[in-house]
Formats: C-alpha cells, sequence, structure tokens
C-alpha cells in the first residue's frame, strides 16, 4: 500500500487556483460535488498541463467531478457546457457523455481499441472513482483492456475512500483491485495523488503490451479543512460562510 503523505503535502499557488476557479464557476452555474472535485484536482492538472498532446483524448468518467475539469477545458480555449456532468461535445474537449457511473472506462476501451486496429496514434486516458471502481463494467473492462493488450489506455483510479453514500471500506471495499489487474494483465502504480511530481512521473512511465492503472490515493475535498475527509462533502451545498472560509484557505 502506497505512504499517502496527502495530509502534509503542500498545495501549490497553480492546484489553489485551480480550486478557487472552481468554487466561482461552480457556484455561479449552479454546481456542487467539492469533494470529488478537489481529490481529483492535480490529477486533472498534471494531465491538462503536462501529458495530453496531440491525438490524446480523456475522459472524465467520474462526471460529477467535472468543474475543475470545466475550468481547464475553459482556459485552453474550449466553451463546454456547463451542467453538472459533462456531455459529448469533442469541438470543446468532451469527448464522452458521463455521469452514470461505470460508462467511461468501457467507452476508453473502444477509443484505445479502435486506434489500435486503425494504427492511429495518441493515448486515450481515464479518470475513474472509487466508488465507480465497484461496478461490473469496470472488472469486465480490466479483463478486456488486459486481453487486448492495449499499451495505449490509461486508467487513473481518484482513490479517495469515499463515495456517494459513506465510506467506500463500508460499502464495497476495493483494496486489492491493484493487485488483482497486476495478476490479469495491467502495469500498476499506486501514488499520492495530490503530488504532482509522482503523477508525472508515472504518468510518463512506458508500458509495453500492458494497459496501465494509476491508483492515486487522495483526500475527499483536499486543500479545505472542513470538507477533508468527511462524506457529506460529496453533494453537499455550502453556505456564504462556508465559501468564504474556504476561499481564504484557498488563498
Amino acid at each position: 500500500m502506497h505512504d499517502i503523505k496527502s495530509a502534509v503535502t503542500v498545495l501549490d499557488e497553480r492546484s489553489k487556483k485551480i480550486r478557487r476557479e472552481t468554487f466561482k464557476l461552480s457556484k455561479a452555474n449552479g454546481g456542487y460535488h467539492y469533494g470529488g472535485s478537489f481529490s481529483a484536482t492535480e490529477i486533472l492538472i498534471c494531465l491538462y498541463d503536462n501529458i495530453l498532446a496531440g491525438n490524446d483524448k480523456f475522459i472524465l468518467s467520474k462526471g460529477h467531478a467535472c468543474w475543475p475539469y470545466y475550468v481547464l477545458l475553459r482556459e485552453r480555449g474550449n466553451n463546454p457546457k456547463l451542467e453538472g456532468h459533462p456531455h459529448l461535445d469533442e469541438k470543446n474537449g468532451v469527448h464522452c457523455t458521463t455521469g452514470s457511473e461505470g460508462h467511461g472506462f468501457p467507452t476508453g476501451i473502444g477509443m484505445a481499441l479502435a486506434r489500435k486496429q486503425k494504427k492511429i496514434d495518441g493515448h486515450i486516458y481515464v479518470l475513474i472513482g472509487d466508488g465507480e471502481s465497484q461496478e461490473g463494467t469496470t472488472w469486465e473492462s480490466m479483463l478486456t483492456a488486459a486481453h487486448r493488450k492495449l499499451d495505449n489506455l490509461t486508467v487513473i483510479i481518484d482513490y479517495n475512500k469515499i463515495q456517494g453514500s459513506g465510506f467506500v471500506k463500508d460499502i464495497l471495499p476495493i483494496n486489492g483491485i491493484g493487485k488483482i489487474a497486476e495478476i490479469i494483465g495491467w502495469h500498476v502504480f499506486e501514488v499520492d495523488g495530490h503530488s504532482k511530481h509522482e503523477l508525472l512521473t508515472v504518468l510518463k512511465e512506458d508500458s509495453v503490451e500492458k494497459p496501465k492503472m494509476i491508483i492515486a490515493h487522495t483526500i475527499k475535498g483536499r486543500g479545505v479543512s472542513f470538507m477533508e475527509g468527511r462524506p457529506e462533502w460529496h453533494s453537499k451545498w455550502p453556505d456564504k460562510e462556508q465559501e468564504e472560509q474556504a476561499m481564504k484557505e484557498l488563498l
């Protein structure tokens, strides 16, 4: 098990800025889901600032964490529709409709397999949630990707250990998912999901004839003290005082 140090990881200005902009954009457009948005923020920043290029595509399978995703898309001149879950809009950088759990991963497999068969370059990246990892489609997708040797596919699990209705360990634990993925033919890494250094190191790692899985240990609501590790912030709406406190903490 990765020894996560996220509780003491200092968030840099880029990470704080994206969280502040996430607050502003979501509050202005009726959004919420701050817990999962903030656990995934460094993952999204690394992908959009350092990794995605050329014909690469990204799928936010945990679609409820869409607000930092929209912030990063808008920074790049895209104009995605600002809804509670992303809808397919290739012109604006949204490559898959997501929100119903378990759909983004198999869609990513289809994209990666098609590219293999047509000899098209570019990598497919999919970000899924730990609650989503309980879905049957996730396990079927793990088997399929390994069988097809999709080394142009990277799946990142935002393992914040909290899902919509409580703690993952109390609902349906996924502790062995990395070991099982490795046994069936994945290249598996475990990292601190708030450490850009760790994330970028494994994102850039080559994986020949194997799909790559990154288990990113994160903290729900990372960066805002009263949200961190609290199940209610999966979908709770902050009041004015809470919003002000959060913005101060993110300066």
